[in-house]
């Protein structure tokens, strides 16, 4: 099989594989499941981490949600949800008021590396307690089979009148999610470098921008951020750098400061673009770190969303008792 020069730069970009590269080796055939004989091809088609199975399983989850809502109703939904809120412009409010990075607090139950953080997940519970607490804007997980969240999770949030911005913290490859998310009533959606070629990135910003959401675009490292650099248009759009080695899962807070002194996190700076610092972010001394290294914003999840009390736990996060 000849693969096209586009998509073999393409490949290049990314480290993340989009699905298993010799196909899915079960297939329904009348009673029985067929299996695709793939002998040596076998360890090749593995995932080689987490964050590859969960994009490969998103495939099947996406099948499963177009059959029971088709595209053109799930876009006529988005474009009829009440207008988004601002997402970066929060964030900003929020750092300028306190003189802080603006945090995104984190709204999740579990996770594929920890397990269950919080057993007692009441996600409208926890987002109106980080709410009161002082965060510049909620993230939400949506991945119901790694992280036991849901979309439905984005819209009792926000019908239960919480005011602070939401992401949607979704796996996203296809506009669908993006429509998705914005039905559901988020005003930010997350994009992996790792995960999307340039192409694909452009193409989703655009898909966002048509129904009035923004975009948090997350690198793990220099040359990822180098390539979000080079992008159609970043407008409406921010950076986070999460500080977790995608291939060992181990967390580095180094990592943000090493990307922030490089050519492209000096661009970044002079560019004006809001930076997010994620992962490993615990204590008020790692607020700080990533602060001094140029970063706006923070995400943070399972530093407080396992505390008994999450307004106690933004406050002391970010010293503002």
């Amino acid at each position: 099989m000849r693969v096209s020069a586009t998509a073999a730069s393409e490949q290049q970009e990314v480290t993340i594989r989009r699905r298993p590269p010799h196909g899915v080796e079960a297939q329904n055939c009348g009673p029985v499941d067929f299996k695709v004989p793939l002998g040596e091809m076998a360890d090749e088609n593995k995932p080689r981490n987490i964050l590859e199975e969960i994009v490969w399983y998103k495939a099947v989850e996406i099948d499963r949600w177009r059959q029971r809502v088709p595209l053109a109703m799930l876009m006529a939904s988005a474009k009829a949800s009440p207008a988004p809120r601002d997402f970066i412009g929060a964030i900003k409010a929020a750092a300028q008021r306190t003189g802080k990075p603006g945090l995104i607090a984190e709204v999740k139950k579990a996770s594929p590396s920890k397990g269950v953080i919080q057993p007692n997940f009441d996600p409208v519970k926890i987002a109106q307690a980080y709410e009161r607490g002082g965060a510049a804007c909620l993230s939400v997980l949506t991945d119901a089979k790694f992280f036991q969240g849901g979309f439905e999770n984005l819209t009792a949030i926000r019908q239960a009148g919480v005011q602070c911005p939401l992401l949607c913290k979704e796996f996203i490859v296809e506009a669908y999610q993006v429509f998705k998310a914005r039905a559901s009533g988020a005003d930010a959606i997350l994009l992996i470098a790792a995960v999307l070629p340039n192409s694909d990135m452009n193409y989703l910003i655009k898909a966002a921008r048509s129904v009035g959401l923004q975009c948090l675009i997350e690198v793990h490292t220099v040359g990822e951020l180098e390539r979000m650099l080079q992008l159609d248009s970043l407008e409406g759009c921010m950076l986070g750098i999460n500080n977790r080695d995608l291939q060992t899962f181990k967390v580095d807070l180094a990592n943000t400061k090493g990307i922030m002194e490089s050519p492209a996190g000096q661009e970044v700076l002079k560019r004006g673009l809001v930076m997010a610092g994620e992962s490993g972010i615990f204590t008020p001394e790692d607020v700080a770190y990533v602060q001094a290294a140029g970063c706006g914003a923070i995400l943070v999840g399972e530093s407080i969303v396992k505390q008994g009390d999450p307004e106690v736990a933004v406050k002391t996060l970010l010293e503002l008792h």
